[in-house]
């Protein structure tokens, strides 16, 4: 099971490279297993599984429980979207020879670490027709990739001694798609059916083409583009395909949400109103709604924000404190606060809700550690958790420990992720 498990999480990985494209399979396997569209349901009872797919790019998903949920649900939160290179308006030009894509980051990146790579074309586009189109180019051994150049260490003199965030700015990210001179627009129209006119409507991502691949002689790393925060999407996604709902006491909720990357912005992102409404709606369809209903649910709430953390690295052992640290092996990451320096911007979990989730993890065999994202003055950084307490959630991160992490190629502990689909599944019982 533990390997049918690793597996089917790897495939995920290889077919979600974007926030649309994990939507859509987190939604077909909600499907498959006994869910129903939000929309397409009156009312609501005990057991019932249902989902709200918002705009393509995020989605709800719950099981009902006995209790109102003006007495709190379980909820776990993950993101869905990664760091990436979004396609520009206007991308296309030509210089000599060459034709590029202009891009613009998406998320935090070292820009260096995008550069020579083979990247992969995913995105909407409407075709020559005026149709929409899903396009995903470069993902297949048959396809063609996608790469940003570098300069020759023959002549990077001047390169060479710029500071390592400077060697490779935002506007160096241009992307090679062809030697065609101006003939590359009509070999794209001809041959994938993309209007390249379109382009500035489009919704174009470049992602890493690397699959997912275990990486050691024991085979107990993950490395794979898009692991945060895809593990604990998956990890969550599972566990929630896996209880009972029929012996199920709170309301089991799992978000899959979109932005978290560029601060939960927008209305695919946790800032937005949009779970706000969906709880609304499902007091409405459970007919147990009243005025400040909503806001009492939340108070009586408990959530684990299922993202991922730094784990230490030994190669870079200068920024962590290790009696503090995340390490690959040692089991899902539980973080009580965030923020950085004096804890700004933090959410500071209350220690009753932290005892209590204690005390459950320590009758079963379920491997966790309790960690910070390194050095205190270093750096730090933040997840969706601080909206939810905003609203009187019980809040806490609980995630994996991830080397690499924001690099196109992050590695991720087999034996955490078995651990962290255990933890999620426990909790969405409580």
């Amino acid at each position: 099971m533990e390997e049918d498990l690793l597996y089917s999480y790897m495939n995920f990985l290889n077919n979600s490279k974007t926030e649309r494209e994990a939507a859509k399979n987190i939604k077909e396997l909600l499907d498959n297993n006994g869910f129903k569209d939000f929309n397409e349901v009156t009312e609501v009872k005990k057991g019932d599984k249902i989902y709200f797919y918002n705009k393509n790019k995020s989605i709800f998903a719950a099981i009902i429980g006995e209790e109102p949920l003006y007495n709190g649900m379980n909820i776990i939160g993950s993101h869905i979207d990664s760091p990436r290179l979004d396609l520009r308006p206007n991308p296309l030009y030509n210089k000599d020879t060459l034709n590029m894509f202009k891009t613009h980051y998406y998320g935090g990146i070292k820009k260096y670490q995008w550069v020579t790579i083979p990247l992969s074309m995913h995105g909407i586009c409407k075709d020559t027709n005026g149709n929409i189109i899903n396009i995903s180019i470069g993902e297949d051994e048959n396809d063609p990739i996608f790469v940003i150049s570098d300069l020759l260490p023959h002549l990077a003199q001047n390169q060479m001694e710029k500071k390592l965030k400077e060697g490779i700015s935002g506007e160096d990210l241009n992307i090679l798609v062809g030697n065609s001179g101006g003939n590359i627009s009509k070999i794209i129209e001809e041959k994938y059916g993309i209007n390249t006119k379109e382009f500035m409507v489009s919704e174009i991502e470049f992602v890493p083409s690397f699959k997912a691949r275990f990486a050691g002689f024991d085979k107990k790393v993950i490395c794979a583009y898009g692991q945060d925060d895809k593990s604990c999407a998956y990890a969550s996604l599972k566990a929630l395909l896996s209880i009972d709902s029929n012996n199920l006491k709170h309301t089991a909720v799992c978000m899959f949400l979109d932005k978290e990357e560029i601060g939960s912005e927008g209305n695919t992102g946790m800032k937005s109103n949009i779970f706000d409404y969906f709880l609304n709606e499902l007091m409405n369809k459970k007919q147990e709604n009243f005025i400040g209903g909503a806001l009492k649910s939340y108070m009586n709430s408990k959530m684990l924000s299922a993202d991922v953390n730094g784990a230490y690295d030994p190669n870079f052992d200068d920024v962590f404190e290790k009696n503090n640290a995340g390490y690959l092996g040692k089991g899902i990451n539980f973080c009580k606060y965030t923020g950085s320096r004096g804890k700004s911007s933090a959410s500071d979990a209350n220690a009753e809700y932290l005892m209590s989730l204690k005390e459950k993890l320590d009758n079963t065999d379920i491997k966790y550690q309790f960690t910070e994202m390194g050095k205190i003055d270093i750096g730090g950084g933040g997840t969706i958790s601080f909206i939810l307490a905003d609203k009187g959630v019980e809040v806490v991160d609980c995630g994996f420990p991830v080397l690499s992490m924001h690099s196109p190629y992050e590695m991720l502990s087999t034996d955490d992720f078995i651990n962290g689909f255990k933890t999620y599944k426990m909790f969405l019982e409580l």
